[in-house]
């Protein structure tokens, strides 16, 4: 009759229910894009990089997400994240431990015989062995284990997103630097050039100042100009060393490890294409990782919830119990003992109730957090659209000023050469050639980096 008292208890409780909300997504109405507008997107591979087709490219990125430091801490965080989600599975069945203890005691002489009437004598020694499997179940009434195990599952979720949001950010920041540093390859490549030019220049009008042609304004002009093209060359000099050694970081080597050769760069650029808001939001890494967390925090509310109500326990011990070591084996020395057990609040000053407010207050908070990761995902891309086309329009303008200057600063050369005009115009129209070459390569370098940060934002390959 005990025995199925007991066995009634726990068919009742392992009809159990789950308490707490169920997780919905929240809706959210992507709209059109402010600027751009397209509604075909382009498919990005995994290795989106790739579509520079710059094999210097490829292989710092490559390097980058193998060895990134940073990138390896996220991974070990994932790891981390998986194996807790093992510990929260396994409060959702039963738990046996094997036990065995063995001793010997002595009791006091005087203690015992001093209680017993005369002419008695008993053992002052005994032994005691005993083992036994210790069997203990939470069949999870109220769904707390089964609400621990989903929010868990979240988290690992959710930590495996932030992995591949930062695995995206490491690509792209590795990229930027890279075409940080070919920007400032082309406007060293510029400023190389006009030095030659302004050291042509400074040897001729020196001869013709030797000769006594001319007098040392012209030559002392020269002279500075050369001098100040040696400054900007000294200072792209140094921003192209310390974007190197930023490079050199992400790859996850000490900086006096790498070297990137200087070269030109493929005129070339891929297109890409953003597609539809919402297509983009279900792509992003970050927005993946905020919904796994408000479903983490969603589910913590039913773990807070169960607190108030009763929590039931099984427990069974089965084994054998002997004083002779030489009868521990026999059949007729088992213990057997099953039992269920329960523990209700009753009074907690009013803990529970704080920690189910703060469970609301986390959900509440987690799902403000995911509303803004979608609504900064959709400005990171508009972002990167309207970049793109003041770039480009930037770049028209800039080649146009280019070809100008570059008319104006022959005809100066020409009115100077005549004797019609100082050579301080030919000083004007010829730092204003040097600055529009400057800033055409930083512009190109420009839409490079902002084509990569187009790819972030949209959520690198899916």
């Amino acid at each position: 009759m005990k025995l199925r008292f007991l066995l009634s208890s726990a068919t009742v409780l392992l009809g159990a229910c789950t308490l707490g909300p169920d997780f919905m997504k929240p809706d959210f109405d992507g709209g059109d894009w402010k600027h751009g507008g397209a509604i075909s997107a382009t498919r990005l591979p995994d290795d989106w990089w790739k579509l520079f087709n710059d094999r210097d490219l490829n292989r710092v990125v490559n390097r980058a997400l193998a060895a990134n430091n940073d990138l390896a801490a996220a991974k070990s965080r994932v790891d981390t994240a998986r194996a807790l989600v093992g510990v929260d599975r396994a409060r959702l069945f039963p738990t046996l431990d094997l036990s065995g203890s063995a001793g010997i005691s002595r009791a006091s002489r005087d203690t015992v015989y001093e209680r017993l009437p005369p002419g008695f004598a008993i053992d002052l020694q005994s032994e005691r062995y005993r083992g036994s499997f210790d069997l203990a179940f939470d069949p999870d009434l109220w769904g707390r284990n089964r609400r621990l195990l989903e929010a868990g599952v979240a988290e690992a979720t959710a930590a495996e997103a932030l992995f591949d949001a930062q695995r995206l950010g490491i690509a792209t920041e590795t990229a930027r630097q890279y075409f940080l540093i070919r920007g400032l390859d082309a406007q060293e490549a510029v400023i190389h050039d006009t030095i030659k030019s302004r050291k042509e220049t400074l040897d001729l009008l020196q001869s013709k100042a030797d000769a006594g042609l001319t007098d040392g304004l012209a030559t002392s002009q020269a002279r500075t100009e050369l001098e100040l093209a040696n400054n900007d060359l000294a200072l792209v000099q140094r921003q192209r060393g310390a974007a190197e050694n930023a490079l050199a970081v992400l790859c996850g080597l000490r900086p006096a490890d790498l070297t990137i050769a200087r070269r030109s760069i493929s005129p070339s650029m891929p297109d890409i294409r953003a597609g539809l808001p919402a297509d983009v939001l279900n792509r992003r890494p970050d927005v993946r990782a905020a919904e796994q967390n408000l479903r983490a925090a969603n589910a913590r509310i039913g773990v807070a919830e169960a607190a108030f109500y009763p929590n039931f326990s099984l427990l069974g011990s089965a084994g054998l119990e002997s004083i002779e070591p030489k009868n521990f084996l026999d059949w007729q020395n088992r213990v057997l003992s099953l039992g269920v057990g329960v523990a209700a609040p009753i009074f907690d000053a009013g803990s529970n109730r704080a920690r189910f407010d703060a469970a609301v207050s986390t959900r509440d908070e987690a799902l403000a957090n995911y509303k803004t990761t979608l609504l900064t995902a959709l400005r990171e891309v508009e972002d990167a659209l309207v970049d793109l086309k003041g770039l480009a329009r930037s770049r028209s303008a800039l080649e146009k000023a280019l070809a100008s200057s570059r008319d104006t600063e022959r005809i100066a050369q020409e009115r100077f050469d005549k004797g019609l005009s100082s050579f301080l115009e030919v000083v004007e129209a010829g730092r204003t050639v040097l600055r529009v070459q400057l800033v055409l390569a930083q512009i190109d370098s420009q839409q490079r980096i902002t084509l990569a940060a187009l790819a972030k934002a949209l959520g690198g390959g899916w």
